[in-house]
This record gives structure tokens, C-alpha cells and sequence, in this order.
């Protein structure tokens, strides 16, 4: 049942099949990937506890004969009995309701099956999440190794029937918070998944509602981990050729759940000539959800995916890891465009009539800015001499062969930390590429401050000044991931307290991005201090929860050529960096009105450079990282 890249994942809800052999067979036919069906037929009761039907000795339900643990185990998602009612106020009901269904998550277990499905009918269903927890973290022989799908309404029937109803008299006064606990689906979701713990294998089959809630309550569904989706044949309708369609609004929604790599569920009677025509369109719309910006293309497979940030100047980057940066065709041209502004500026002025410009490129790689300035010299007509300076030797030989065969004397190789070198004369423009997906996070100032001795005292520095900035997000599935990267020798509170580089995906921004900290090149200040401490303040719009703070950053080239992944700016094209996350140890729940307030600091040792940060509202979370315990960059 794993999306394929290629083509979309479609499921066909087979009610009470009566053979479910020829079921799959025709489901097959038909072009769907895997069938939902009733583990249990849904008129079958059993009596546990008290009652005529107690000692029925006949089986509860068919063989597991019927088909093979392949197709148990690969295409079959089990449909719990819908009656069930673990919650019930009724001891007795109760009590029977919970032995039937730790019998059904039995029987799932036994046939291998890979999900199963079962209704989250209201809010507060306390015992039923305690239930289905207590089966998916048992010892490692009892564990459950099937994944849960709650069925939740995108919108509740109380909330449809409202729709209908005259609520303009006055009569309503419930309380707006209960209001929200009945109405809002998602507060039944996020109830349920709290007292679950967040575990992972339990995550949202959301049934699509005719009509759609506001844009604010999908963006926040679609910040949730939701592995299906169900699309009942009435919400089709039919165009000029008789072939089912949905209409605008549902059709963006489908495209949307297709790019978080949810799967679809055709559930319903039939209403059109064949079920097939229903997979035929769910196909077109997953076609049409395929995105073509660069960015998205080369994230292909890193979404969500957590990646340690690089230390360069701790650490020797591989050629790999040059090769993929070289690949960017955005940053590289927009480098190009500063570099060869910047020339033709010196080049107009009087002292500078006619000679040669020297540009040092710190920090060289392999060589693509040392490229870009020669590509910018020729463009402005300007002579110019280039120092590529770089301290990976292994990345020197690949500039120092380019200097012999292509370069020549126009460019000098120098093999050394940029703090470190004594040039033999001023340099003009001082060329680097030092930031991280955080602008600052991979040291660029304190690399720039040291360099900036040797640039003239009217030199230009490319990049001039990077911006990071933070926003608040919501996103169980990044929490997820981050709760899974603890390490058995060290304390729990440490992979929340170190950040992520990560291609963002399922998950709903809290507010817009605001700017952090600023650094500009070269820095005049008499005492150079690159520490800072800012506090952020940020509007919730919607309930939701916080899970953690996105980084991004925006970077001035030169004049009003710039470089950004802030997703109000970001670069089109341009995919060199991901964001970074910086996560929060315990969730806060935020709720519509809300500010929450963040604070950030960015210390300094004599040997290392680390980040801290905390919440101090709505609720208040001890600061994270003190003293770079869990992280920090080494200078």
C-alpha cells in the first residue's frame, strides 16, 4: 500500500463483502490498490459479559484461509465494528464493548494486516484512545505492528446540522470552548492523540465532508499526519461526458492530500456507470498534484526528513556534498549578477579608471564562485585578479588543477583557514558563501569578521547582510521525528535541543515569519560582538498546537540582488537550503487569539557558538539548550 512516486494510491471501501476472494479480484480490475473492508460482519454481536449470546461457541468472524498472509498483510485495511463503544457511561456496555474490541485488534494482529480503521465518533473518547495506546506499546512480542487510521469527519454532524439552523435569534449561548469541543472535529482528533501520547503509528483517515470547513481549519488538517483519506461517491458529480468529477474546492483539497503522500479511499455505492471512472479521476487529480518547482523536485524524498546541520569549519565537506550545492542554478546566477554590479560600480570610480580589481573568494569549494567572478569580470568588461581561499585540502587539489589547466594567472590558489592568511595586498570585493539554512548557523560572521582585515577600507563584501527568521508551526510528524532521534546514551531532553535541517512538509505555519538577529558585512563596530537575545511575539490564528519553530533566513547580495528562503521572499528555483527546525520539548496547545511569545539567544565561548530558546507564553517552557549541553558550532 506505499504510494508509488509514480502513480496515486487508491483504496475501494468494500462493505460486508460476501466473498471477499472475488472482492479484491474485482477491486483489482478495477485499478484500485487495496480494499477497506469489515473484519467483523457489521451485524454480528457479541455478549461478554451478561446476556442470551454469551457462551456462543460459532467463530466471530470468517477464516483467515479465505486469502493469503500476503494479501492480508498488503492489501486489506480491517474496518473495526462501527457499533463499538468504549467510552459508554454503562459499566456493563462498556465493559463488553472493550472485550470486543480487544478481540477485533487481535484478529487484526493474527492476520498480519498493515491498518486498521475505526470511527473517532466525539470528543473526549478517553477510554478508546487509553485502549488502542495500550495495544501499540506493549512489550516487543505483544506489540501491535499494525498502524491505526482514525476515521475522522472533517466536519461534525452537530456542526452540519448547525448549517441548517437559524442560530441569528439569540437562542444559542453555549459556551464558545465547549462550542468548539463539539463542533470542531479537530479538537476530538487532538484529544484523542494527546492521551495516545502522539504515537506515531497512529495517525488520521479524515472523511471528506461535502461541505468544506474554512481555509484556516484545512490548512491545520493538512499539518497533521493523515494517511487516508475518504472520498464518499455522493460528493461526485457529473460533467457533459457522464464521468464523475468534484467540484473546484474538493478537487484542491484531494491535490493537496496527495502531496502530504496520503492515500485515497473510494467509499460509497456506486452513482456513475463504473467504480473504475472514480480511480480513473483520483489518478488525473494525483497527476495534477505533482508539483514542477524546482525546489519541491529536488525535496523529493528528504520531506520532513531530519538532518543534522553541517560544521563546515569544524569539518571537511565531501565531494558529494559540493556537487549538490553546485547543482543550484539560482544562488550561482544571482551571484554572478552582485559580483558584476559590484565591479561595474568600482569600475566607474575615478581611482579605479583602468585597473586591475582584486576579488577574493573565501571559503572556494571546488571553485563555482571563483567562476561566477570571472563569468561577472567578463560581463562588465573589467579586469580583475581572484584569491580563492580555501582550507579543505582535499577540496584545494580540484581548484589548484582548474587554476593550471583553465585559470591560469588570474586566479591564485591559497590553501588556508580565511582566518588565518596574510594577504600580500587589499582585496576590492570580498566574495563568500558561508551561510547556513539559519543565515548565521554555520558561522559566517565570525568567519567574515576575521577575513574582513584584508578587504580595502572602501571594499564591498558579497553577501553585505543575512537576516535570520523564525515562525511557530504546528506539526505532530516533525515532533514525531524528533521524539525517535533520542540516543541510548544520552538524556532524553537532547534532540530537542539541538536543531534540524528539514524539506518542511506536513505542517501548518502558526504565524507568518518574523526577523531575528542581523548581521552586516564588513562590521564597523569598534567592539565586535556577534551575541545576541531577542524576544518574538506571534498572534495564533487558529487552535492549533505548537510543535516547534521553523528558521529560515533572507541575505542581501549586493544593493537589491538577494538570496532568501523566508517563504514570503523565498528565491524562485532556488533549493540549496532547506529550513531549520528548532524544536520544543513538550507541546503547547495555542488556541485562536493567542500570542506566543519566543525567546531566542545566540552565545558565544572562546571556543564555541551555540543557540537557546524557550517559551514564555501561553505557557512557559524551560529555556532549551543551556550552555550548548545538547548542541553547539564549533569555532
Amino acid at each position: 500500500m506505499a504510494l508509488h512516486k509514480a502513480r496515486a494510491s487508491v483504496g475501494l471501501d468494500v462493505d460486508a463483502a460476501p466473498d471477499l476472494q472475488a472482492a479484491l479480484l474485482n477491486a483489482a480490475n478495477l485499478n484500485y490498490d487495496f480494499v477497506v473492508t469489515n473484519l467483523v460482519h457489521p451485524r454480528y454481536r457479541q455478549e461478554f459479559i451478561e446476556g442470551k449470546a454469551k457462551h456462543r461457541s460459532c467463530p466471530f468472524t470468517r477464516a483467515d484461509l479465505i486469502l493469503s498472509s500476503q494479501d492480508w498483510s498488503s492489501i486489506v485495511v480491517g474496518k473495526l465494528s462501527n457499533y463499538i463503544n468504549v467510552d459508554s457511561i454503562c459499566p456493563s456496555t462498556r465493559e463488553n464493548y472493550e472485550q470486543q474490541l480487544l478481540q477485533e485488534l487481535a484478529y487484526a494482529s493474527h492476520l498480519g494486516i498493515p491498518a486498521i480503521l475505526l470511527p473517532l465518533k466525539g470528543p473526549k473518547q478517553t477510554n478508546l484512545a487509553r485502549t488502542i495506546y495500550s495495544k501499540l506499546t506493549g512489550s516487543q512480542s505483544t506489540e501491535a505492528r499494525y498502524s491505526v487510521w482514525m476515521q475522522v469527519p472533517m466536519k461534525s454532524p452537530k456542526a452540519i446540522s448547525n448549517c441548517y439552523r437559524d442560530t441569528g435569534n439569540g437562542e444559542n449561548h453555549e459556551d464558545e470552548e465547549e462550542k468548539a469541543w463539539e463542533n470542531e472535529t479537530w479538537h476530538w482528533w487532538n484529544y484523542f492523540r494527546q492521551v495516545a501520547d502522539f504515537n506515531k503509528k497512529i495517525g488520521i483517515a479524515l472523511e471528506i465532508s461535502e461541505d468544506l470547513p474554512s481555509h484556516a481549519a484545512i490548512s491545520r488538517w493538512l499539518g497533521e499526519p493523515i494517511k487516508a483519506f475518504l472520498v464518499p461517491t455522493y460528493l461526485f458529480l457529473t460533467n457533459k461526458k457522464g464521468y464523475p468529477v468534484l467540484s473546484k474546492p474538493h478537487q484542491q483539497l484531494v491535490k493537496n492530500l496527495f502531496r502530504i503522500k496520503a492515500q485515497g479511499i473510494i467509499t460509497g455505492s456506486l452513482r456513475h456507470t463504473s467504480m473504475k471512472h472514480y480511480q480513473e479521476y483520483m489518478e488525473f487529480l494525483f497527476k495534477q498534484s505533482i508539483s514542477h518547482d524546482p525546489l519541491k523536485k529536488f525535496g523529493q524524498g528528504y520531506e520532513d526528513y531530519l538532518q543534522y546541520p553541517l560544521q563546515p569549519l569544524m569539518d571537511n565537506l565531501e565531494s558529494n556534498t559540493y556537487e549538490i550545492f553546485e547543482k543550484d542554478p539560482v544562488k550561482y546566477r544571482e551571484y554572478q549578477n552582485a559580483i558584476r554590479r559590484a565591479l561595474q560600480d568600482k569600475s566607474k570610480e575615478e581611482k579605479y579608471d583602468g585597473k586591475t580589481l582584486v576579488v577574493t573568494v573565501v571559503g572556494a569549494g571546488r571553485g563555482p564562485l571563483v567562476r561566477a567572478s570571472l563569468n561577472a569580470a567578463a560581463e562588465a568588461e573589467v579586469d580583475i585578479k581572484v584569491y580563492a581561499v580555501e582550507k579543505n585540502p582535499n577540496a584545494v587539489i580540484t581548484l589548484q588543477l582548474q587554476e593550471e589547466e583553465i585559470w591560469g594567472d588570474k586566479v591564485t590558489v591559497v590553501s588556508c583557514d580565511m582566518r588565518e592568511w596574510n594577504p600580500t595586498e587589499l582585496t576590492d570585493i570580498l566574495v563568500s558563501e558561508l551561510l547556513g539554512s539559519f543565515g548565521d548557523n554555520e558561522l559566517s560572521p565570525e568567519c567574515l569578521d576575521g577575513a574582513q582585515r584584508f578587504l580595502k577600507p572602501d571594499g564591498i563584501s558579497i553577501p553585505c547582510d543575512y537576516t535570520s527568521f523564525l515562525a511557530p508551526i504546528h506539526s505532530p510528524k516533525l515532533y514525531n521525528e524528533v521524539r525517535s532521534c533520542r540516543e541510548v546514551d544520552k538524556p532524553p531532553h537532547t534532540p530537542f535541543e539541538m536543531p534540524f535541517v528539514v524539506q518542511l512538509h506536513n505542517k501548518m505555519d502558526l504565524a507568518s515569519a518574523q526577523p531575528l538577529f542581523k548581521f552586516e558585512h564588513p562590521n564597523l563596530s569598534t567592539n565586535i560582538d556577534n551575541s545576541r537575545y531577542k524576544i518574538l511575539q506571534f498572534q495564533v490564528e487558529s487552535d492549533a498546537t505548537l510543535h516547534g519553530l521553523a528558521g529560515y533566513f533572507e541575505c542581501t547580495l549586493y544593493k537589491d540582488v538577494m538570496l532568501s528562503i523566508n517563504p514570503a521572499t523565498h528565491s524562485e528555483g532556488m533549493f540549496s537550503w532547506f529550513p531549520i527546525l528548532f524544536p520544543i520539548k513538550i507541546p503547547i496547545q495555542v488556541h485562536s487569539g493567542d500570542v506566543i511569545e519566543i525567546h531566542f539567544w545566540r552565545k558565544i565561548s572562546r571556543t564555541h557558538v551555540w543557540y537557546e530558546w524557550c517559551v514564555a507564553s501561553p505557557s512557559i517552557v524551560a529555556v532549551h539548550n543551556p550552555n550548548g549541553r545538547s548542541y553547539s558550532i564549533g569555532l
